[in-house]
């Protein structure tokens, strides 16, 4: 029902590219460019400067891209409620989930989501905390999901899941021998972890910080983008890594990796759903509800990972 050139306008603001507008919106890049000069037409005003095979946005463009997210957000809502109206639950949800979330916790709870609302388009952008938080304040996403300790002002947090980050190593690895160690002892363990804008390294950074103890002073081998690369790094070497309880069940319960102890070191932090304050938008706010309900029902049917609802 929105006004296809805003569409337009928006994928190519957002993406700095017609190329990419029209690989995202499957129109052509001629049709594109016809959208673009006919706003700019309307308007009596250029939305882009062009410099050779490069585009910047116009202070009009600028104008016109945060009135457009406004706009297109309003369509959602709208086309949501109305469909509403006639018991169905239609229309676009766009989420973001850092690795871990996405990986190990988000799969069945969307395979239930898109059986039961199978005419609600849903797309899910996998990247760390930060980039999360940046992607619900650009408007790209309606509803993000992170595993961060950190918390910015303008947005809302709602924890749903405990997690717990727990020290393991491979179980054919020297390191196995031992089932605790000291902080002390920790420091000269050789470590992988995950990389800086993860929620998972602040939450050790903090832990460590309440301890007395800089991350700068861990003999830390290398920093990967995600726990399956760690896994494995582990898998080949006597290194230890601290990885999301939800991320290690299957490994740990088939006895391939094993938790040591470090005495007087606990990691626990929540899954949160985050959004811009005031914003409620109806799709997300459903997701929400559903994704409450899946852990309550899978909390009576004794899952573990319903045991660990908030």
């Amino acid at each position: 029902m929105s006004d296809f050139r805003l569409k337009v306008f928006y994928s190519v603001a957002k993406n700095l590219s017609f190329t990419k507008a029209s690989q995202e919106l499957f129109v052509s890049q001629p049709a594109i460019t016809k959208h673009i000069r006919e706003l700019e037409s309307l308007y009596q005003t250029r939305l882009f400067n062009r410099l050779g095979n490069t585009i910047s946005l116009t202070e009009s463009g600028n104008v016109l891209l945060e009135h457009c997210e406004r706009i297109l957000a309003e369509y959602r809502k709208l086309e949501y409620d109305m469909h509403l109206l006639h018991n169905e639950y239609n229309g676009q949800l766009r989420l973001g989930a850092s690795t871990t979330i996405a990986q190990y916790v988000l799969p069945p709870i969307l395979a239930a989501f898109t059986e039961k609302y199978p005419k609600v388009s849903v797309s899910l952008i996998d990247t760390n905390s930060r980039n999360v938080e940046q992607a619900l304040q650009e408007h790209n996403i309606d509803l993000g999901m992170v595993e961060g300790v950190f918390r910015l002002p303008n947005l809302k947090y709602e924890p749903f899941l405990h997690d717990e980050l727990v020290p393991v190593v491979y179980t054919s690895s020297a390191l196995a021998k031992k089932d605790s160690l000291t902080l002390d002892e920790l420091k000269d363990i050789p470590l992988v972890l995950r990389e800086r804008g993860s929620g998972t390294l602040d939450a050790i950074e903090m832990a460590l910080s309440e301890q007395g103890i800089k991350l700068s002073s861990m003999n830390v081998r290398l920093y990967l983008g995600s726990t399956e690369s760690i896994k494995q790094f582990l898998r080949s070497s006597s290194t230890m890594g601290i990885i999301s309880l939800q991320a290690m069940l299957k490994e740990l319960r088939e006895g391939e990796f094993k938790i040591i102890d470090i005495n007087g070191l606990q990691i626990k932090r929540h899954f949160c759903f985050v959004r811009a304050q005031g914003q409620e938008e109806a799709p997300a706010a459903n997701f929400i509800r559903f994704v409450q309900s899946y852990l309550k029902s899978r909390k009576a049917a004794g899952d573990i990972i319903g045991k660990m609802m908030v």
